[in-house]
Formats: C-alpha cells, structure tokens, sequence
C-alpha cells in the first residue's frame, strides 16, 4: 500500500455512535482507506466476476485439458533399498525419545520424533510438569536450527578452517600456563545456563585456578534476580502460581508473551481460567503498561501508562496496604488504585501482583513486599535456589560491565567466551567489540561463527543440544537429561566437552561427563530419568523468606524527548534464532510483522507528525542514533517508543543477514532496558514491512463473540439447520472437528510453528509475504476493539474450516478437494492443476497457493527434516491445513491392529498438542462423550460465518467478559508526581 498518513479524523468519525463492538485488524481498515479495500479486493480476485460466462467456461474446460496431459507426463520415482537393513530399525515407524533443548538458559522438556533414525519434529513432554506437552514456537523451531546448514561445521583459527588436535596444542600450553600463575589472566564469559554439569566443571576449573575469573552475560535476562535479593537478601527464583490466584495484578510484565518461562505461566493460568469457568473461585487479569503485550491483550482491564508513571501506581499501592506516603495521583486514578487494594485485600493469599524483569529494580523488589503483605507468600508466589547458577567455587559470576572494566585494567590474557555473542548484543555503551581487541588471546565456542567468533583468535564449533549430551534444570528447578537423538552432524563439540578440554583432557565425552554429575544415580535409576527425559523430585524446594519494606530509588530527570523502551524480539529474541526462516517468517503477536524489527509509535505521535507505518525514522539519545521503519501500535503510551531486539545481524546465516536494525548501540550498561531523552526524525523514504495483519481479511457478522459470564455457558438448544442446495453428505461414525476456546487462546503462535514443522510447510520470504502469498496452513488472526489508543484485543487462530457444505469442493474444475468419508476436506495434491478456483470460492481465506518451488532448491541438511508421511508439494498446486490427517491414519490403523475403536484424545493435531493453554481441541463429533462436544450447547459455541450456511467443522468458543468492578477511565491518566518532576 502506498505511503499515506492515517485519517484519524476519519477514524475518531467511526467510532462515535458505535453501539456493540467493532472489532478491526489495522488502522487501514478503522480508516477504510480505499488502498485497504484494493489490497484486499486483489488479495484473493475471483474469476468469475471478472469475465463472461463463455469466457469462464472457456477457461474452464481447458484446465481440464491441462489436467489430463499433466497426469500423463507425471516423472517416475526411484526407491534405493538398504543393502544390509540396520538391526532395530523399521521403515516407517516412528520413535520418540525424551530429551530437552535449551532457551536463555533454563530447559524447554520435549520429546523428540524420530524416523528411521531422522529427528523430524519436537513435542512437549508430557510427563514433565512444566510442559504437560506443550511447547512454544521457540521449542518447535530448535529441530530447524538442528538442521541448519548455515551452523559452524568446524574449529577456524583467525578465520580458516582447522582441526580440533591444533586447537588442543595451543590448550595444553595454556594448561601448563595456568597450573604455573593459578590460572591469572583467564577469564570466563558464559551465557545464562543451569546445566548442573557445567556448575560441576567450573566449579573444579576455579579450585584448580583460583585466580581465573568467571562472567554471566544473558542479554535479555531482566533483573529478576537482583530484585529478588534487594528484596529477600538471597538470589532466588521466583515462581508465580498463576493456577492459584484469583486476581492477578501486572506491572509492566508480559509473562504470557515470549520467555524462558512463557509455557509453565501459560499453562498455569489457562489451569486458573478452567477452574473459573467450572465456577471454582474467579480468574481475572489486571495489567498496567506502557507497550501493547500479549497478556495486556488478554487482561480483563488494561491500563495504558508512561513507563515513568509506573513507579508512582506502585507507590500508590503500596501506600493503601500501609506502607510509605502515596504519590498524588488525578483523583480518577487513585479511586482505581484503591478500589483494586480492596479487592486485592478481601483475596488475601488468593491473588498475585507481578512486576517484569525489565521494570525499575526498586518496582520489582517493592513487588515481593505487596505479596507478602497480602499473604500471598507460599500461596501464590514461592521462592527457591536460583535456577540458573550465579556462581560457582565460591566465586560470583559478575556482569559484562565487570569484565569490559577488566579488559580495560590488562588483567585479561586469554578470554573464553562460551555460548554467547557479546559483539552484536552487548550494551552500546561498553564498545566490546573495541575492548575486545585489547585481549591477547580471544576464544569463542558457539553453534554459528558469529559476530563474536569473527573477532575472536578461535572459533569452537558448538554441539546442539539434540546431538549432544548435557543437563538442564526446567524453570520449576527439575534436572532434565538431553540425550542426542542423532548423532553428531559436524566436527562440533558440547560445552563440557570444551570445558574439558580447557583443562587438559585428551579425548573428553560428554556422556561421560553428564553421567560423573549424577553418578548417585544407579543404572536402572539413570535409564528411568533416560526414558522420562529428567530426575524424579530434582525439582527445588520452596524456602522461607523475609521480605524488606520497599525502597524507592530517586527517578531519572524527566528532561525533553520520549522514552525509549528496549524489548526482545518476540519471534527471533536477542537474534539466536535469527537464521531460522520459521521464525523470520512467523507472524509477531500483536503487529503481525514478520522479517523485520521496528521502531513502535503510538496512533497519537502519529497522528500529530504525519508518521505513516514504514517511515524511515532517526532515534536519537546523547549524540548516539539507530534508524528504523516506523509501526503504528494501537495501545502503547503516547510518548513512548518501542524498539526491538535481534536484528541488525551480519553474520546469523544466509536467512538471517541483514535484516532490521540492531537496538544495542542506544543501549546503557546501566540502563539497557529504558532510556529517556530520546529525540525522534523522520527521514526520507520507507521500508517495505511484510506484515500480515491485513490479510486474508474477513467479512461477517460475528467473527469474535464476546459474552459476559452470566450468559456464557447457559445452554440453548441446537440451531435447526438451514435449507440447502447440496446434497446430503453419506455419515458414517466417524466426523473429525475442532473446537477453539478463544478465550484460552494467547496468540503465542506456538501452534502455527508446529504445523510448519509438522506438515513440511515452506518458507516463503519477505517479498512473497509483502504479496500475500504466505504459505502457512493455520494463522492467527489479531483483532482490535474500540479506540486505537485504548483497544481491546482478541485473538482468533483459523485452520481450514473442513465444511460440511464446501463451496471449494464445488469449484474445483478437476475434484482436487473433496469430502471424505471421515468428514475431512480433502486435498489431492496430484490432481490439483493450479487453476485457484477453491481460493476464490472459499469465503475462509484458509487455502494456500504455491507460486514458486519453494523446497526444491533446499540443502540437503533441510531435507532430511521434513516429516516423511507428509507430502511435499511441489510447484502450482492447492495447499491447506488437513486435520494433520497422517496422525488420523496412524490412530486408524493402531486401532484396527488391535481390533478396537480410536478412543477420544488419541488422535492429536500438531496444533493442538503443541498449545500452551490448550486452546484447541479435537476429536470426534459423532461421539457424545468426546472432549469436543463439550460446550456445543452453550452460547459461546458458534461457527466462523455462520450466516453463509457452509457448515464448518472447524468451530469457536467466544470470549468471556467480567463484569468489571473497578471504576472505568475513558482516558489514560497520567500521574501528577509530588514535588520535583520524575516525568
């Protein structure tokens, strides 16, 4: 769409009046800006209406034409047989093996899937009780990273390939260095980990030289810690119940939204919501921010704030429980403030209040205070040891600053630098990259050659976790076992391999090393953990705490300018998964971008400067500036400014490079989360943005049903059907459906990731996605409510319908889809002939045209993932989501080998299993006791477009409204602080 500044005026017209919701996906479409209608009109033309009937008819009967002659050139296919069958090993039979993958340190518990000895897909474990067998789009993603042909494949030495033995001279002189001086001037840089053996081995490197000097630098890990221990006086992992708690109360913390501990937060809160809808307690959600997040999007009331007004909504809190004197507030904010103390106080131990590990560390700590003066310690908010370790042989792993200051001293001679890329996500303000020169020798071990492996001496090539040995401790503190479902793909080592070798070892396994870490355990012990993929009760156990009075730090002068909010990138996070296309490609939750980071601005600044989404914008902080596209966030604070994480990449891989911008230079060792004083230009020209939120565009009357609880779940009898055309479908026993409990549903994109993987689903790139041309079988549609500054939010995921009455299934010339017995729309790949005529008749929006031969040019390595039982489609052809029917097929044909009835729950789609909160469910419609039925009788139960009478199979359960009990705002409010200005 061309570069035009929104109407608001146009927009503020449309919504005066407005009587019941009116929901939207962009600004575009509030505006109803013809270039909107055209992009949408063009999206998906069809072919009738643009033509005579001889014409069509004409057209018609030569794609029949075409189909014949293509079935008669169709090419042969090969098979090459073993020559010797390995033992054990069964075409076709798949093989799950647990074991767990890593993110920002903690363990992600999955099982992964193997064929013929293949990983080709990870599920949540469902033994482990912080996946219950989920997993987020980060967990799906790691069997592509496993693939990635772009992964380093060997030792280099200043940039050239060699060997591990040369690596393993130039260590043995270093041992003999270190034995001789205790180890000074070896220093220790490690990325957040909980790997019990690593501790091990550090721990043992530090008594053998306790001179050398260890380091933490987690780039996004927030300040959780240190609030904990400004608070308790201990470093301790803080878990929140969510299952428990009735009311929850957020200070600027999206712990439903991306993180190391997104899936467990998840789950749990979803567990509260079931236990609300079964009338066991309430489950409401309160948020108060300054950036449109996922759980903003999913509280029952959100506040829109200035991050520099968080600190005095806290103060305020704080001072109706007692303690300190309350900011002034305008009197409409402290009535709010005060009436949720009172609700918060008549739930004592049943309610939590949470801060985000990017807010004010004094926020945080004054956090754990309000909890304990709730009683809701040992309730719904517990305390345990760290689960990633901050020290180790007695010594303290300090920060990036500390070594940067090192480094700068001439203390550092030799520094490794594992699992980490400091270079590219370190603070602007340390110039590491600079500070790094100054070392002598510079050793970087990690799965790419990097940023920081590019400036360093040597460069160690890294084992994935799913062909390696090690340990990991879950977010609950449990040990999980990542046994290797592959063997090792490159000349790669583990992390304790490499520690090892750091300290003399001539041929260290990590196996080994794993095994001397939990050698208490026997060998029938070890395998059970094997088979599990963790240690039974290895989990922390909660301890006691004394929590200190709040603290408040003196605010920051406000000064002139914005304030510059830094965050990681929902889809890519600090740019580890930057050269996996899945997730380049995976739609943002909330703006829907894809293959970019961007410079967020509120619909206010926008309005007031003529700012249009892509407009190339300057921020500047202190002389020091990063230029991006602008994106209008419908709901962030007016002067606030949003900038992401993990992009700017110049050596992530061949997806990865040069996309976006890279946030770190505006960043402060002291201040990498938020800055103020930021001045904001708009620059010539624009940045083509690949953003799905205006596509696939639906038109209906209801397409989010929102009911207050009192009506939600009151049954109403079913809807006769209408009268129809068609005729009647053959009903068998069997009807496959799926119900979608848009209330549960997050918008996490866990789901679309793992029908990717699941179903061999290309990645199409940038431009494709600019076109419309994504191929993804299942989205997640965003939906906006009401005023841009102060939206409400729905999230709505959208597979193929599987109607009963399919007006694909009538339009396709050459019956390429069709009904099956099971109830299932059909597509035949091999008949369809590209003519798109489904598309055009679908009024879903939910079928796939493949432009290009996306997966023909795939490495080798790529190849080698892709599910076997799933075909891949070539050039031309229809795609859409199929009810992942090859899962359907190995249920049907287990049951007829054991001579009984597929049982309800034993088929799962890959979007199903994968779903944190459980949102979807599947199963059989002609069975009355299937999960899937439950609630079809409710008025939230209601069909996609329903009024066109195509009879889906595919059905939703809309939202559930809480009546509120606080006093409503029809502004945001800011704060109006005692004495000097905190901005």
């Amino acid at each position: 769409m061309d570069r035009t500044p929104l109407d608001y005026p146009a927009i503020r017209r449309r919504l005066e009046g407005q009587h019941g919701p009116l929901y939207w996906r962009s600004l575009e479409q509030l505006a109803d800006e013809p270039a909107f209608a055209e992009f949408v009109e063009a999206e998906f033309p069809g072919i009738a209406p643009v033509m005579d009937r001889r014409r069509f008819l004409q057209l018609m009967g030569a794609s029949m034409a075409m189909a014949g002659l293509a079935g008669c050139e169709q090419a042969p296919e090969h098979g090459v047989p073993y020559v010797v069958q390995p033992e054990k090993v069964i075409p076709g039979k798949t093989r799950w093996y647990a074991t767990a993958v890593p993110f920002a340190g903690y363990a992600q518990p999955v099982l992964g899937r193997t064929h013929v000895g293949r990983p080709t897909k990870l599920e949540g474990n469902p033994e482990h009780p912080a996946s219950g067998g989920a997993a987020t789009a980060f967990t799906q993603a790691a069997i592509l990273q496993l693939y990635d042909p772009d992964r380093s494949q060997a030792p280099r030495h200043q940039g050239r390939s060699t060997t591990w033995d040369a690596f393993q001279r130039v260590a043995f002189e270093r041992v003999a260095q270190w034995d001789a001086s205790n180890g000074r001037g070896l220093h220790l840089l490690m990325g957040a980990s909980s790997s019990p053996t690593l501790q091990r081995q550090i721990t043992a490197l530090l008594e053998r030289w306790p001179e050398a000097r260890p380091y933490r630098f987690e780039p996004w890990a927030g300040d959780a810690y240190a609030a904990a221990e400004r608070a308790t006086g201990q470093v301790l992992e803080t878990h929140y119940r969510f299952e428990r708690a009735e009311w929850v109360l957020s200070f600027d913390h999206d712990w439903l939204g991306a993180g190391a501990k997104e899936l467990p937060q998840a789950r749990a809160w979803s567990e509260r919501k079931r236990h609300a809808a079964r009338g066991e307690g309430e489950a409401r959600l309160l948020v108060v921010e300054s950036l449109s997040t996922v759980t903003g999007a999913k509280a029952a009331e959100r506040r829109r704030v200035e991050p520099a007004e968080l600190r005095a909504y806290v103060q305020a809190l704080a001072a109706t429980l007692g303690e300190g004197e309350a900011p002034l507030l305008l009197d409409e904010a402290q009535r709010w403030i005060e009436a949720v103390s009172e609700q918060l106080q008549e739930r004592r131990g049943r309610c939590l209040i949470t801060a985000g590990e990017f807010a004010p560390l004094d926020v945080q700590a004054a956090v754990h205070w309000l909890n304990q003066r709730l009683g809701n310690v040992g309730q719904t908010v517990e305390y345990t040891e760290a689960v990633t370790w901050l020290d180790a042989g007695g010594q303290r792993l300090v920060g990036l600053p500390e070594l940067a200051s090192a480094i700068d001293r001439g203390e550092v001679e030799t520094l490794v630098m594992l699992d980490c890329n400091p270079v590219h996500t370190a603070p602007g303000s340390l110039h590491f990259d600079r500070a790094l020169r100054q070392v002598p020798l510079r050793i970087h071990a990690g799965l790419y050659y990097d940023e920081t492996a590019a400036h360093s001496h040597w460069h160690l090539s890294m084992s994935h976790a799913l062909d390696g040995w090690c340990d990991l401790r879950a977010a609950d503190g449990s040990v999980c076992l990542a046994q290797p479902l592959v063997q090792t793909f490159y000349s790669s080592r583990s992390p304790s391999e490499i520690l090892a070798l750091l300290q003399g070892e001539l041929s260290p396994d990590a196996h080994t090393q794993v095994r001397q870490t939990w050698r208490q355990l026997d060998d029938s012990a070890w395998r059970e953990a094997l088979e599990l993929g963790f240690i039974r009760d290895s989990a922390y156990e909660p301890v006691a705490v004394t929590i200190q009075p709040p603290r408040w730090d003196t605010p920051e002068s406000a000064g002139d300018g914005f304030t510059a909010v830094f965050r990681p990138d929902p889809s890519v996070w600090d740019g580890r998964f930057a050269n996996l296309g899945w997730l380049q490609e995976l739609p943002k939750p909330i703006s829907k971008l894809t293959w970019d980071n961007v410079i967020g601005i509120s619909p206010m600044l926008s309005e007031q400067r003529g700012i249009a989404n892509g407009d190339r914008l300057q921020v500047t902080i202190d002389g020091v500036y990063v230029e991006g596209p602008a994106w209008v966030m419908p709901g962030q604070a007016d002067d606030t400014l949003s900038l992401f994480g993990g992009y700017g990449r110049e050596r992530a891989g061949r997806v990865g490079d040069g996309l976006g911008y890279n946030v770190a230079p505006l960043r402060m060792a002291a201040q990498p989360w938020m800055r103020r004083g930021a001045q904001l230009t708009r620059l010539e020209g624009q940045v083509q943005l690949a953003s799905t939120q205006p596509h696939h565009v639906l038109h209906g009357k209801e397409l989010i049903r929102r009911l207050p609880r009192e009506e939600a779940y009151r049954e109403v009898p079913p809807k006769p059907e209408l009268p129809s055309l068609y005729p009647p479908q053959t009903e068998g026993d069997t009807a496959w459906g799926m119900v979608i409990d848009l209330d549960q549903c997050i918008g996490c994109n866990a789901c679309v990731v793992a029908c990717q993987a699941e179903n061999n689903i290309p990645v199409v790139g940038k431009e494709q996605v600019r076109m419309g041309r994504e191929m993804h079988w299942l989205r997640v549609d965003h939906y906006y409510g009401g005023d841009p500054r102060e939206p409400t939010s729905a999230f709505q995921p959208v597979p193929c319908m599987h109607c009963e009455q399919a007006p694909c299934e009538v339009g396709c010339p050459v019956n390429a889809t069709v009904h099956g017995p099971d109830g299932l729309n059909e597509q035949i790949y091999n008949r369809c002939i590209g003519t798109r005529t489904c598309s055009s008749y679908c009024p879903y929006k939910v079928r796939r045209f493949n432009w290009h031969n996306l997966t023909a040019d795939d490495p080798p390595a790529l190849q080698a993932q892709r599910n076997p039982n799933v075909t891949v489609r070539g050039r031309g052809v229809m795609e859409k989501c199929t009810y992942c029917v090859q899962r359907i097929s190995e249920a049907r044909i287990t049951a007829r080998i054991e001579d009984r009835e597929i049982v309800d729950g034993e088929v799962k789609t890959a979007c199903q299993q994968t779903c944190p909160t459980q949102a979807i469910v599947f199963g059989n419609l002609r069975d009355p006791d299937a999960k899937v039925n439950d609630e079809r009788h409710t008025r939230r139960h209601y069909a996609l477009l329903e009024e066109l009478n195509t009879r889906p199979k595919t059905t939703y359960l809309g939202l559930v409204e809480e009546a509120s009990v606080l006093p409503g705002l029809a502004t945001p409010l800011p704060v109006e602080p005692k004495g000097e200005s905190d901005g």
